[in-house]
C-alpha cells in the first residue's frame, strides 16, 4: 500500500472512506517550516548553536571503543554512524544508537569531543527502547493522518508501544486495525528520517500551539530548559530521543488493539483512544515474539488462577483481588519468605494506619503530584485518603520521638495494605491493582552508613531471586533535570552507590538523569522464564523527605543531623510478583510454595480410611494435602489428573500401604519413588519445603 503527500497530509492508497483523514490541516506547513528553520540554526555541523567550551568543527579526537581499540575522528563532523561503517561486519546495519560518554545518542548526532563510544543493537534494552519510541512515533503519525485525529501521546512500554489520539466521539473499531497497520507498514518502508531539534519552552509552545494535548504537557511535564522534539513524516511529537535514522530500519510491525484512554485537562476529561502495538528490525523477531505471546497467553496468570482456584476479582471490588484459600498461601508464603529474612537481616517489621489526613500528603509532597491517584473520602466535615505507600507514616515512626545514633541504622519493614486509584483500563489481572500489599521497608541511616546499607540491600535481592529463580539486571540512575537538593550532595550519593555496585560483583549498567527528582537510584529487572523483563525491586535514596519531614538524630558528638532515607522492595507489590511467578513457572509451583504440594490417592474405597489418615499425617506436619475420594474413577485417571493439575507429589496407599504403614510416592513428572514409610516422607518433604529448593522433586 503506496503512501502520497497530498494537500500536506499523507493518503494511503486503498483505504476506505470511513479511514481517509479530514481537511487537511492549515497549520501543518507552518509548523514545519518553523521546524526546520530552527533545526538549521542548531546544526552542530556549521558551528552554530553550540556551547562554549566545546572544540570547533573539524578538530581532531580520540573515539574510544568498548575493549580500548582507539579510532580518529573529527569533532561536530565524525557520527556514531560512521564509526560502525568504517568498523564494518554488518555493524552499520545492526546498530540503533550509541552510548556516548556514557549517555545515549542518535547514530546521526555528530560526536563532539573525545568520546568513549559504545553501538548498541536490539538486544539491548536501551536500543530497544528506541526501536519502541521511534515505533510510537510511527504509529502516531500514521493515525493522525489516517483518522484524522489529534496526537496526544506517542511512548514505548516495556514490550512494546502505544499512541493516544483524540476523535471526539469516535472510536477506533477493531477491524480498522488492519488498514492501521497496512498503512504503518507503507509508511515505514518509504523510510522517513526522524529529525531531531532541541527546543525551549518558547518554542515548544510556538510548535505545538495548535495542539492543546501537546501544549499541556509541555506545560506540565517540561521542567529543563530544553527538551527534544522529532519530525516523522508530517508530524512533530515530544519525545525523549534517542530514536532510530529513518522508518525504514522498522522491518515489522503488527498493531494489537485500541481500548479506551483519558485525558485530564482544563476542560474536565476527555476521551481518548489508545492504540498498541509491537515492532522488530526483522520478520523474523516479529515471528519469535509471536511464539513467545502464544506460550505466554498458555502462561497467563489469569488462567491459571482461574484453573488452579487461586484467585478471582469481581465488579463489586474492581482492581481489588479476591485471593483464594490456595492463592493465599501462595501469598502469605512469599510474605513468611520475606519476614525470616527480615528477622536475619535486622529489619523490624511495624504496623501503620490505613486512613490518613491529607496533610500529611501535603507535608510529604505526594497530594500536589499523586492525588488523582488516591481515594479520598468524607467523615463529617474533615477529609481523608488510604494511603498509597507506607514512606511518610514511616517518616512519622521516626520523628515521634528523638532518635540517637546507636538506634542507626532504623530498618522499618511494612506490609500494609495499600490502595491506588488507577485508571479502569489500566487495570490488569494482579500486574495492575487498586488493592495491594508490598515487602516494603524504609531505612534512616547516616552517609557513612549508605554503602553498607547499600550492599546489604543488594544482597538480600540477589538471595531471594536466586531462590525465586530470576537473574537480574541493575542500573545506576543517577541525577535527573529539576532535582531537588544540593549537587555535592547527589555527587556524595551517587558514588556511595556506585561503589556499592562495584563492590556486588555483578555486572551493571550506568542510566544517566534516570533518577527519581529526591535522589538517586538503582533500578532492577528481573528476568523471567520466558525471558521477560519485569520491574519489581527498588532501591531509591530519598534527601527530600527527611528534609519535609525535620528528620534527626543527636550524633555522637552531641548536634542535631539529618538521616539519609533509603526506600527499599524486592517482591515489589506481592500481587504483582504472584502474577510474573505463576506465568514464570507456567503453574508448575516450587514445592515450598505450591499450593499443590501433595495429593492422597487411595487405590480403592476400602482403603479410603487409611487416605485419610495419611492426609492428617502430612496436614498436622505442615504440608497441604489434598486427597482424590472419586470413587468412580480408575486409579491411573486420579494419577493423570493430579499429573495434570500440577500436584508435586502424589502419594498412593492400597492394602499393602495400610498394611506396612507406608505410601507409595511418585511425582508430577511421573517418575516412581517407590514404597516409603511415612514418618520418613513426611520428614523429607518437611526439609525439602523448609530449604525452598527449586527442584524437590528431583532431590526427594
Amino acid at each position: 500500500m503506496p503512501a502520497a503527500r497530498a494537500g500536506g497530509r499523507l493518503l494511503f492508497a486503498g483505504a476506505s472512506r470511513r479511514h481517509r483523514g479530514s481537511a487537511p490541516d492549515p497549520n501543518l506547513s507552518e509548523r514545519l517550516r518553523l521546524f526546520q528553520q530552527l533545526r538549521a540554526a542548531q546544526d552542530p555541523r556549521d558551528g552554530t548553536g553550540t556551547g562554549t567550551g566545546r572544540p570547533s568543527p573539524g578538530t581532531p579526537i580520540r573515539i574510544a571503543l568498548p575493549g580500548g581499540r582507539l579510532l580518529p575522528g573529527r569533532a561536530l563532523q565524525t557520527t556514531p554512524f560512521e564509526v560502525a561503517a568504517q568498523l564494518g561486519g554488518g555493524l552499520a546495519e545492526a546498530a540503533l544508537v550509541a552510548r556516548v560518554n556514557g549517555t545515549l545518542q542518535d547514530l546521526d548526532r555528530p560526536l563532539e569531543s573525545d568520546t568513549d563510544l559504545e553501538l548498541l543493537d536490539f538486544s539491548a534494552p536501551e536500543a530497544r527502547a528506541a526501536f519502541w519510541r521511534s515505533g510510537a512515533c510511527v504509529l502516531g503519525t500514521v493515525a493522525e493522518q489516517l483518522f484524522g485525529a489529534a496526537l496526544c501521546r506517542a511512548q514505548a512500554t516495556e514490550d512494546g508501544f502505544f499512541c493516544d489520539i483524540h476523535m471526539g466521539d469516535r472510536a477506533v473499531q477493531r477491524d480498522e486495525l488492519p488498514a492501521l497497520e497496512a498503512a504503518c507498514v507503507a509508511f515505514t518502508r518509504a523510510g522517513h528520517r526522524f529529525e531531531r531539534l532541541e527546543a525551549t519552552r518558547q518554542q515548544l509552545a510556538e510548535l505545538f500551539k495548535h495542539n492543546s494535548f501537546q501544549l499541556q504537557q509541555v506545560e506540565e511535564e517540561v521542567t529543563s530548559p530544553t527538551t527534544t522534539v522529532y519530525r516523522c513524516g508530517p508530524s512533530l511529537h515530544l519525545i525523549p530521543g534517542p530514536l532510530l535514522q529513518h522508518t525504514g530500519l522498522i522491518s515489522a510491525l503488527r498493531v494489537l488493539t485500541s481500548s479506551a484512554a483519558f485525558w485530564e485537562g482544563a476542560g474536565g476529561r476527555q476521551s481518548l483512544q489508545r492504540v498498541a502495538a509491537v515492532a522488530f528490525p526483522s520478520a523474523q523477531g516479529l515471528a519469535e515474539w509471536q511464539r513467545v505471546q502464544e506460550e505466554a497467553a498458555l502462561r497467563d496468570h489469569r488462567r491459571i488462577g482461574r484453573e488452579q482456584e487461586l484467585f478471582f476479582f469481581h465488579k463489586l471490588s474492581p482492581g481489588s483481588c479476591f485471593f483464594l484459600p490456595r492463592g493465599a498461601h501462595i501469598y502469605n508464603t512469599l510474605i513468611e519468605f520475606i519476614r525470616s529474612e527480615y528477622r536475619a537481616r535486622g529489619f523490624s517489621e511495624v504496623v501503620t494506619p490505613n486512613v490518613f489526613s491529607p496533610q500529611l500528603w501535603e507535608l510529604s509532597g505526594h497530594w500536589q503530584h499523586y492525588s488523582p491517584n488516591m481515594f479520598t473520602f468524607t467523615a463529617g466535615t474533615e477529609t481523608f485518603s488510604l494511603k498509597p505507600m507506607n514512606c511518610p507514616a514511616h517518616c512519622l515512626m521516626f520523628s515521634h520521638r528523638r532518635r540517637s545514633w546507636r538506634e542507626l541504622p532504623l530498618r522499618l519493614a511494612d506490609f500494609g495494605v495499600l490502595h491506588r486509584n488507577e485508571p479502569p483500563g489500566a487495570l490488569t489481572g494482579l500486574t495492575r491493582v487498586r488493592r495491594f500489599q508490598q515487602d516494603d521497608a524504609h531505612i534512616f541511616c547516616t552517609m557513612g552508613q549508605l554503602e553498607a546499607e547499600i550492599a546489604s540491600c543488594l544482597d538480600f535481592i540477589r538471595s531471594v531471586y536466586a531462590v525465586l529463580g530470576f537473574s537480574f539486571r541493575l542500573a545506576l540512575a543517577t541525577r535527573p533535570p529539576g532535582f531537588l537538593g544540593d549537587p555535592h550532595t547527589w555527587d556524595l550519593a551517587e558514588q556511595h552507590l556506585e561503589r556499592s555496585l562495584r563492590g556486588f560483583g555483578q555486572p551493571w549498567e550506568l542510566s544517566p538523569g534516570d533518577g527519581a527528582f529526591y535522589g538517586p537510584k538503582i533500578d532492577i529487572q528481573i528476568r523471567d522464564a520466558l525471558g521477560r523483563q519485569h520491574q519489581c525491586g527498588t532501591i531509591q535514596l530519598d534527601f527530600q523527605m527527611p528534609e519535609r519531614f525535620q528528620l534527626e538524630y543527636i550524633s555522637a558528638e552531641g548536634g542535631s543531623l539529618r538521616p539519609v532515607l533509603i526506600h527499599r522492595a524486592v517482591l515489589g507489590s506481592v500481587e504483582r510478583m504472584v502474577a510474573v511467578l505463576a506465568e514464570s513457572c507456567g503453574g508448575r509451583w516450587p514445592f515450598w510454595l505450591s499450593p499443590l504440594q501433595t495429593i492422597v490417592i487411595p487405590q480403592a474405597p476400602e482403603v479410603e480410611d487409611y487416605a485419610r489418615e495419611v492426609q492428617a499425617v502430612l496436614r498436622g506436619g505442615g504440608l497441604l494435602a489434598d486427597l482424590d475420594g472419586d470413587a468412580g474413577a480408575t486409579l491411573a485417571r486420579k494419577i493423570r489428573r493430579a499429573q495434570l493439575a500440577h500436584y508435586n507429589f502424589q502419594l498412593v496407599v492400597g492394602q499393602r500401604e495400610r498394611t506396612h504403614g507406608t505410601v507409595s510416592i511418585r511425582t508430577r513428572d511421573n517418575r516412581q519413588l517407590g514404597e516409603q514409610d511415612l514418618p520418613r516422607v513426611l520428614q523429607r518433604l518437611q526439609e525439602l519445603r523448609d530449604t525452598r529448593v527449586p527442584d524437590a522433586e528431583e532431590r526427594f
